[in-house]
């Protein structure tokens, strides 16, 4: 926490996950440190891509990401976790753009890119001789049996998750952190332990409400395979700071974004209707545009429930001369 607080910006953070498919989990069960590597660029790769898009935020974003390898009854399911500031410097690098409250990306898109770059980055692998098999995968060293085995990916829906923004700078501290420094399973969820097993609780998340919270008992070989299927290789970084975070630049970057979005005027807030022409003459936008960071004018402040009373002109009608 102590060295993370220097970096923290004054703008809302977004919780952001990006889960592999259970085909893919397999052989990433067997090819840890290939996979979960691909797993990081292709997750990191999508949501710069995306950010970047003049149709999105249009910005260059930056971001922490965290490796998990588990679910809560301690099997195999590799995901990331994103925390992400909600918005970044724009293209020209001469503005900061904030998102838009409570939306950061659009998730399908995400999810989608997200699908092609990993399973291109996964046969790319494969063809570089990167990858092993072993036991009911050995099949899959031959390059056609490794591509229908990756055919169905292509048609169905991957996971992508994204949360409302956390509460504070405080608040993305603690949560970063606890992030960062978890295990498979922490001691305040082991129940007993005897020759016999270990019980532990764990959530079901497939049910909603109280009944989600279950124990488990296991026999303690099964809890040890469990437990160590999720150390990582030696030397395996399962913390990465990408985009504008990147290691190498992140000291002057954060410092070149505070004053980017000190520069950014404070909302003005209206009480009254007002038009189009009654805005401050001045270059900086005093309430900007959040994608492309221009100037918007208010133009009327109406109570929920009423009939907003501004009518717009019709649309100038522009001609373009394809010739």
């Amino acid at each position: 926490m102590k060295q993370r607080k220097s970096e923290l910006l004054d703008v809302p953070y977004f919780h952001v996950v990006f889960t592999l498919p259970a085909r893919i989990a397999a052989i990433a069960y067997q090819n840890k440190a290939v996979v979960y590597d691909l797993l990081f660029k292709a997750s990191s790769q999508t949501m710069r891509t995306i950010a970047a898009d003049p149709r999105r935020l249009g910005v260059k974003i930056g971001f922490t990401s965290v490796l998990h390898t588990w679910g809560s009854a301690m099997s195999h399911h590799p995901h990331v976790h994103m925390i992400v500031p909600g918005g970044g410097i724009s293209l020209d690098g001469t503005r900061w753009i904030g998102c838009r409250p409570n939306y950061l990306l659009p998730v399908k898109v995400l999810s989608r890119l997200f699908r092609r770059l990993m399973l291109e980055m996964l046969l790319a692998a494969h063809d570089a001789g990167r990858l092993q098999f072993f036991g009911d995968h050995a099949h899959l060293a031959g390059k056609a049996a490794f591509n229908a085995y990756l055919a169905p990916l292509h048609r169905t829906k991957w996971f992508v998750y994204s949360k409302r923004p956390l509460a504070g700078p405080e608040q993305v501290l603690a949560y970063l952190s606890r992030y960062t420094h978890r295990v498979a399973i922490s001691n305040r969820r082991l129940i007993a332990a005897d020759a016999t097993g270990v019980t532990f609780s764990y959530k079901d998340y497939r049910i909603e409400g109280p009944g989600r919270y279950k124990t488990m008992t296991l026999k303690p070989d099964e809890f040890i395979r469990r437990f160590l299927t999720h150390v990582l290789p030696n030397g395996f970084h399962r913390i990465r700071h990408c985009g504008l975070l990147a290691s190498g630049t992140k000291t002057e970057t954060i410092a070149r974004i505070r004053e980017l979005i000190a520069s950014v005027a404070p909302v003005q807030t209206a009480h009254q209707p007002q038009p189009p022409d009654s805005a401050p003459a001045t270059d900086q936008a005093t309430h900007p545009c959040p994608c492309c960071g221009g100037r918007m004018n208010i133009i009327e402040t109406f109570n929920r429930g009423s009939t907003p009373q501004y009518r717009p002109p019709p649309p100038t009608v522009i001609r373009i001369d394809t010739s």
